[in-house]
């Protein structure tokens, strides 16, 4: 059996496992990795998540970790999951307080207080404005995985599903595709919608989408750190940056996590 961890912020859900031993790769023998996350990841039929996160060593900072989406791909970087993976790390007692850890976006920094975490993500970059994709206007920004930001004044009966999909697999973002995120402004506070690439569906909360939606705000909306970002599960995070004309640096996710159970999965 291998054991695992569920846990989970402003409604994103992972599994984690400690893997600094290979135990995963044991654990599903033969059987290919993708295929292992998604049956892993399948909800009612096992034992369901956003995402699955390995905790592996590193040289150069407290511990690697691995992300995976639902359909088994790879991820450069998860907000979310960070925070959930910082946490299961410092209460594991695999890494201090404040940590660092390895992602394939770069290294992240990361305080644990309880409940709460707070992680500084890697400068973003790539940042396109005014943009057209598939017909709807918007703006692209990478904060560690790619974001097409669409500002709606009527987010709750946006059809977050289908745009999203279009935008997700559209020319302009092949072949890694994007996330899009859907979002209303009302002074210092944002709501936030987000359709994920590799779930392929909208999910309760995107972290990574949490803090494109508030950077772009920043600039199109002239805003100042921090801002308050409420997700669709109704749980809130907030994002802080510094700007300079369009440039960002010291961008930081903060947030409550639930540390949801811990469990065994069988081989069957």
């Amino acid at each position: 059996m291998l054991p695992f961890s569920k846990l989970q912020g402003t409604g994103n859900d992972f599994v984690i496992i400690d893997n600094r031993n290979g135990e995963f790769a044991k654990f599903i023998g033969n059987r290919a990795f993708a295929e292992a996350v998604r049956i892993i990841c399948q909800r009612k039929k096992s034992v369901g998540a956003d995402g699955l996160i390995l905790i592996e060593p590193c040289e150069t900072a407290n511990f690697r970790w691995r992300f995976f989406n639902s359909d088994g791909s790879p991820a450069e970087m998860c907000g979310n999951g960070a925070r959930c993976a910082a946490r299961f790390a410092f209460e594991k007692g695999i890494a201090p307080k404040r940590m660092s850890f390895e992602t394939e976006a770069g290294i992240i920094d990361a305080t644990v207080n309880g409940r709460n975490v707070k992680v500084k993500l890697t400068e973003p970059f790539d940042l396109k404005l005014n943009m057209e994709v598939e017909g709807i206007k918007g703006n692209f920004i990478n904060t560690g995985v790619p974001h097409f930001v669409i500002f709606v004044e009527d987010l709750e009966n946006t059809d977050v599903t289908n745009i999203g999909r279009a935008i997700r697999f559209s020319e302009a973002f092949q072949p890694q595709g994007t996330n899009v995120d859907f979002v209303s402004v009302k002074a210092q506070n944002l709501k936030v919608r987000t359709y994920e690439r590799g779930v392929e569906s909208e999910t309760f909360a995107c972290g990574t989408g949490a803090v494109a939606s508030a950077l772009i705000s920043a600039i199109v909306y002239n805003l100042s750190s921090p801002l308050t970002v409420e997700t669709k599960s109704g749980e809130k995070l907030k994002v802080f940056f510094e700007k300079e004309n369009l440039k960002f640096k010291n961008v930081y996710l903060e947030g409550i996590t639930t540390w949801v159970y811990d469990g065994e999965i069988r081989e069957e």
